[in-house]
């Protein structure tokens, strides 16, 4: 399928067809991450949407805390800090 460039505004687009778009499982107003490749290609990634229970999943629970944390028990209120 032959699509072409369109100039809108200070941009060019690239009108995607609804078939492609039905077929990808993406549509209008989706965010999308665009990428290139070494080789010219255009690479269109979908957004991950993050739940909270994944991300911490990912985490090491015996790591040490950051060497940095410490400071904060240690540094004096400068403000409307409440205890």
């Amino acid at each position: 399928m032959e699509v072409a460039l369109k100039k809108m505004g200070n941009s060019t687009a690239v009108v995607i067809p609804p078939p492609v778009l039905r077929d990808l499982g993406i549509g209008a107003g989706q965010p999308l991450t665009l990428d290139t490749t070494a080789d010219g290609r255009i690479v269109l990634t979908p957004k991950r949407k993050y739940v909270l229970a994944e991300l911490i999943a990912q985490c090491d629970r015996k790591a040490a805390p950051p060497a940095d944390l410490a400071l904060w028990d240690v540094a004096r209120l400068v403000g409307e800090e409440v205890l």
